[in-house]
Formats: structure tokens, sequence, C-alpha cells
């Protein structure tokens, strides 16, 4: 998840300051990239393709892939995620710890909105406001529970009361949970915010045609505080199917595109027609458990299907080779600033990655869980997810159990994430798990009683102690000695089955460069740096 300015970003040591680490090989068949090369000059448009439609474009709700690759070139937080990701000022010019409870945030001047109007303080209150709104319900909500307000404390300068320290709020003003919103734009539109109009916000682009079921046009906004982006225009294609998007980019319909099918790795390097890169993800791919009120409910159930996950074969066939077996819920990268005992006590324990089937077959017998049945949800939207769906079945038939799978379109798919009801029936389903931050917190806290994310419905009061001590501790070594140890409860109780690491994919073809290569263009403009090659 590069220099920053220290007096900002390492003010409180956020983990947000190490990166990752920066060492690029793999030791596998792809080798990790911070960026693309560098844009030669200015173009008219590009198409970028994407795999589902977004269902608003609100800030409050943006918590999957398509809404942010297409926000973050619309709306700017307080604070920016890097290419190297790592953080820096973003509309804030400045943020300040003087006590533990408190943020202040000294805004840039002059900035402008898509709708004219100048930044002030009163944006900012208004716009981190509507997170906190439980009218909203919003994807954010929890980045706030710690926040008692959120005032003007002069034209452009906003202060963050805390309930208490919270080493994550400062990180999260670096996601969508911090943008900043014209408040007169987004009282005008109302209802319907994100859906239709523009979205009042200060990026290098403003919203364009929304062409329901086919595509979001972003028109280069001149009015732009920064550099100004290379491409007048992006037009962003919903294509759903794998091949469709594939297909796409080799006839040049489309330009690029993040999340590429792993199926089709091989086709687009060896195609002439441009360049597949990887970077680093801060990505792991997932069995997420999403019912412990039937048999899953005894860990030693979900221990015998992480014994029995053939993880290698996964990686191999599900992941085009370009990924590593893994049984850490939390990418290695984001412990690269931890100490070497923390380091060692978060990752050198782990449960073995490979198969053991006998000893899961033990495990099913001693649970008389032999026969239970279990359901997995699948989707088409990538290889990834319908092969490792296939392989829970597969190594759940293996030890004795009754795996079923469920489809569900793309769109539905998605919905897995925000809608209790959309989980209804469901045991298990594939989970790709990118984090908004670089700290190990930003996953592990999701198992916390109550958590956004915490579709099992999981509660260990210890645990949450833990959670709760984490966060209080701004001193980044200190704080992750705690974190190690939520990782290896994590872990012990298999709260999710952790399969692979996933590097992040984009392909270009040979008319455009300059987009970023990590897991960064969530909540970075990265389009703004897409430009001609030559």
């Amino acid at each position: 998840m590069a220099a920053t300015t220290a007096a900002l970003a390492c003010l409180a040591a956020l983990a947000a300051c190490s990166g990752p680490p920066k060492d690029s090989g793999t030791g596998a068949d792809f080798k990790l990239s911070v960026s693309t090369p560098e844009a030669r000059g200015e173009i008219d448009s590009f198409t970028w393709a994407v795999y589902a439609e977004p269902p608003t474009l609100d800030y409050t709700a943006a918590f999957d892939y398509p809404q942010n690759t297409i926000l973050s070139n619309v709306c700017e937080s307080l604070m920016r995620w890097t290419p190297g990701l790592t953080m820096e000022p973003g509309l804030a010019k400045k943020a300040s710890n003087p006590e533990p409870r408190t943020w202040v945030y000294d805004l840039r001047a002059g900035v402008r909105f898509h709708n004219g109007k100048e930044m002030t303080a009163d944006d900012v209150v208004y716009s981190l406001g509507r997170q906190m709104d439980p009218k909203n319900a919003a994807a954010w909500a929890e980045v706030f529970q710690n926040v008692a307000s959120v005032r003007r404390t002069g034209p452009l300068q906003v202060t963050v009361k805390l309930k208490r320290p919270d080493s994550q709020f400062p990180q999260y003003m670096a996601t969508a949970g911090g943008v900043v919103a014209s408040k007169a734009g987004v009282e005008a539109a109302g209802k319907d915010y994100g859906t239709t109009g523009g979205l009042a916000c200060t990026g290098p682009f403003e919203l364009g045609a929304w062409n329901k079921g086919q595509s979001i046009e972003l028109d280069r906004f001149d009015g732009y505080w920064g550099k100004r982006a290379k491409s007048k225009k992006v037009v962003f294609r919903f294509l759903t199917d794998p091949s469709a998007r594939t297909n796409a980019m080799l006839s040049g319909e489309a330009d690029g595109g993040y999340l590429i099918p792993t199926e089709s790795y091989g086709r687009l390097r060896e195609s002439g027609v441009g360049s597949l890169y990887f970077g680093e993800g801060l990505t792991t791919v997932n069995v997420n458990v999403t019912n412990m009120q039937g048999p899953l409910g005894d860990v030693r159930i979900r221990r015998a299907l992480s014994l029995a996950m053939d993880r290698s074969g996964f990686v191999k066939a599900g992941l085009g080779g370009a990924g590593t077996s893994t049984s850490s819920i939390t990418p290695r990268a984001v412990w690269a600033a931890a100490s070497k005992p923390a380091r060692k006590a978060a990752l050198g324990a782990l449960p073995p990655t490979k198969q053991d089937i006998e000893t899961a077959k033990a495990l099913i017998k001693e649970a008389g869980a032999t026969g239970k049945t279990l359901t997995v949800a699948t989707s088409p939207i990538g290889q990834d997810v319908s092969l490792l769906a296939t392989a829970v079945q597969a190594a759940g038939t293996r030890i004795g159990l009754n795996i079923r799978l469920k489809t569900v379109a793309p769109n539905a798919f998605t919905a897995l994430f925000t809608d209790p009801e959309a989980r209804e029936g469901i045991d298990l389903f594939p989970y790709t798990s990118y984090y908004n931050i670089s700290d190990p917190l930003d996953l592990l806290a999701n198992f916390r009683t109550g958590a956004y994310l915490n579709f099992a419905g999981y509660s260990d009061k210890g645990y949450d102690k833990l959670v709760a001590q984490a966060t209080a501790v701004y001193q980044q070594g200190q704080r992750m000695e705690i974190e190690a140890e939520l990782q290896k409860q994590a872990a012990d109780k298999v709260l999710w089955i952790p399969v692979a690491e996933w590097p992040t994919s984009v392909f270009l073809n040979k008319r455009i460069t300059g987009a970023p290569t990590t897991i960064s263009y969530m909540y970075y403009p990265w389009a703004a740096d897409v430009g001609a090659a030559k």
C-alpha cells in the first residue's frame, strides 16, 4: 500500500509510511512494479474496461472495485494514497495531531469543485458528516465510530475530536472515507446524488454522461487545482463477461483495464497489442465464512476445509500462476514495518499451506460432520471466483462434506458484501480482500463483534479487547505487536480460509501508458496519469 511529506505522513508513525517491501521479485512467473512507463504526451480519450456497473457513485457507498476505480478520479480525500502505497497530503495540505484525541486538517486554498464553488471547511464538515449519519448507512461508517465531533475551526481548517485515540482514523482519510464534496452540490442533487448529474467533487475529472447498462464517461476538469490530466476524456465500459473484457482489450475497443481475468493472462501477454503488468495488491484471495450457525460453527470443520484446499493448484489454474499460496489472511507486505519478533509472531507459526487430506478427514469424522451440507456462492465474474468455488467443492467432497454451488450474477455477487439478505442460505463465498490502508488492522478489525464485514457474526470478547488496544496505539511498532496476536487468533480460529496472495494486474495497449500498477488506483486519481505512449 516512495517518498512522502514527512511532517504529515509520518507524524503519528502511521503504517502507511512504510509501504510494501522494496523487493519486487516474487519468485514466481511474474514481477511487481509500481507503475507503467510515464506518458509522453496528451490524448483525446481512452476507454477502460470494468467488470460491473456501479450501483451508485455516492462516495459514502464506494466500497468495491467498480465504484472506486471510477470515483478515485472524480472525488478526492483529505489525504491521498500514492502509487507507492504511502500516504501524502490531499485536499488537506497539512494534518497535525496536537494530542491523542485531536486531528487538525489545514486545507488547501483555492480548490474549486466541479460546480465552480470554492472548497471551504464547511464542505469538509458536511462531507464527513454524511459518512456519520445513520440515515445514509454509509459503508465507511465504522471509520467514524470513535469520532466525537467534526468542527470548522477556521475558514480552511477542520478539527476532528475523537472519543479515544484512534490510529486508524487518520489513515482512512486517504480513502473514500475522507472524500470532500460540495455541500451545495450534494444538497441540490438530493436523493439522486451519486446516480445522476454531477458529483460536485474536486478531482482531475468530472462526471460526464452515464449511459445506464453501458458506460460512464469522465471529462477533464480544467479548473483542477493540481496537475492537469493528460486525457480529455475517459470512457468506462461495463463488460461483465470476462471473455468480452479480454476481447475488447485485444481488439482495441478498450485500451486497458485493471482486474484482468486470470484465464486471459497468457493471451494478453502473447498478443503483441499491449503489455500486462503486475503490482503490489495488498490482496489476499480467501474463502469467506458467512454462516457459523450451521456446521461451520465448529472450528474443526473450518480447519478441515482449510487443510483440504489445493492452494498451489488454485494459484496455477485460478490465478494464472500469478500469485503465491498462503495461510495468512493478511498479505505479508503489511508487516514490512514490524519488528522481527512481531513479524515472526504474525507469520512464523501459521498453518501449513500444503494439502493434508488425511488430517482433514479425521477432523470431519471427529466433529461428526460427515455428509453435512454447505452452500458456496460462485459467479462468472472471472476464473479466480469460479475456480475457487470449485476448489472448495472438491476439497469438501474429498473429506466427506456435501458442497453445493450456487451461481449468482456479477452484480448480485457484489451485493454479497453489502446486503445480508443476499447472503441468506450461503455458508461460504470466494472473497478477494484488498487493503484500504497498509495496516494489518484494516482487515483484522473485521472480526470484531458487529464489524461491517463480520458476515458470520463471530464474537469473542478477548479479540474485541485486542482490537481496541491496537486501535488506541499510534506508535507503529507497539501496535504491530498487538496486531500479531490478532493475526494468530484469527488464523487459529480459521475465521476465513486464506488461499493465496494476488498481485494487482493491469493491461495497456500500445497507445497509452502511465497507469499505476498497484492497488493505489482505488483511491488515487490514476486516470490523470494516463496519456500517449509515443
